[in-house]
């Protein structure tokens, strides 16, 4: 089974084929990261509330501890609020030959099937946490991670799953140049992040295009360029430009999301549009900050939507 076919095939969990029902939030919108010590982090009430409030249909999972850890009570936590289970990021080792990926996968993946998800959207560790550095990826370890990949989505099939490779600053696969060796290289599905390729250099819209039967997953940032521009060129790391406010809502930055979509629409896409938008809260004060910019953005895309 193709990716594209598999992904067609969560939208079992979303309520119509309508992109207005194919809208998910996304913890990170709310400042709730995996990176330690990233910011002020809101409990998983406040978040799953204004989601419930602004009429999202469903969530991914955010980091390990934000939800509860039980698959069965993640599942009836979500399920509270009236949300839906999309699936979740994986951050995972996948170029090192001395560490198999599999069993920590898998263990996700049971997460995944238990709460009614359909996706398991992977980034390429680097194996330090944050995402202002990375080390350079040589042939070996293009193969470790290539090979792992389609391991990956082979296991996520046989579980009516899919997996999807995020593309993101500060992981072994950011660039486009990266991303086209990935499709190029392997059978996993993209996970289209338009504000990560951004940051990362290329184009999404234009990937998007090139290869739209890869993509089964989709992450809706925009950005500010030319902040983007200084974390490419060194002069400022990405976690300030992060709280500097580098990623804006909807229609606010850079990133062609109209075309994005039409692209998207147009070749058949019937996956998931998950809002996120990367913040950095400083304290309790900023508890409802968020609520603005992700009501923003949803009415952007629900307006392109019709």
């Amino acid at each position: 089974m193709s990716p594209e076919t598999t992904a067609a095939r969560t939208l079992d969990a979303a309520a119509g084929d309508s992109v207005r029902d194919r809208i998910a939030g996304a913890p990170i919108s709310w400042g709730v990261c995996e990176v330690p010590d990233w910011g002020f982090q809101l409990d998983a009430d406040a978040v799953l509330s204004q989601m419930r409030d602004l009429g999202l249909a469903a969530t991914e999972f955010g980091p390990d501890g934000f939800l509860e850890i039980a698959p069965a009570a993640r599942a009836a936590q979500l399920a509270s609020y009236r949300l839906r289970a999309v699936g979740g990021f994986l951050p995972i080792l996948l170029h090192d030959p001395s560490y198999d990926p599999l069993p920590e996968v898998e263990r996700f993946m049971d997460g995944c099937v238990a709460c009614g998800a359909g996706v398991v959207v992977l980034a390429a560790f680097t194996g330090v946490a944050g995402y202002d550095a990375r080390p350079a990826l040589g042939d070996d370890g293009w193969r470790v991670l290539l090979g792992n990949l389609d391991r990956i989505a082979d296991l996520a099939r046989s579980r009516g799953l899919v997996a999807a490779l995020h593309p993101h600053v500060g992981t072994m696969v950011e660039s486009g140049a990266e991303t086209e060796r990935v499709l190029a290289g392997s059978r996993v599905g993209l996970c289209v992040d338009t504000g990560h390729l951004l940051v990362g250099g290329a184009d999404p819209v234009a990937i998007t295009a090139a290869h739209p039967e890869r993509v089964v997953h989709v992450h809706l940032k925009d950005v500010d360029a030319a902040m983007a521009a200084r974390v490419r060129a060194g002069e400022v790391t990405f976690g300030d430009a992060v709280r500097d406010g580098m990623f804006r809502p909807l229609g606010a930055g850079d990133v062609d999301i109209e075309t994005m979509v039409a692209v998207l629409e147009t070749a058949g896409y019937r996956g998931w549009y998950v809002l996120e938008q990367d913040v950095k809260l400083h304290g309790p004060e900023q508890r409802d900050d968020p609520l603005a910019d992700v009501r923003t953005s949803l009415a952007y895309l629900s307006r392109l939507a019709g």
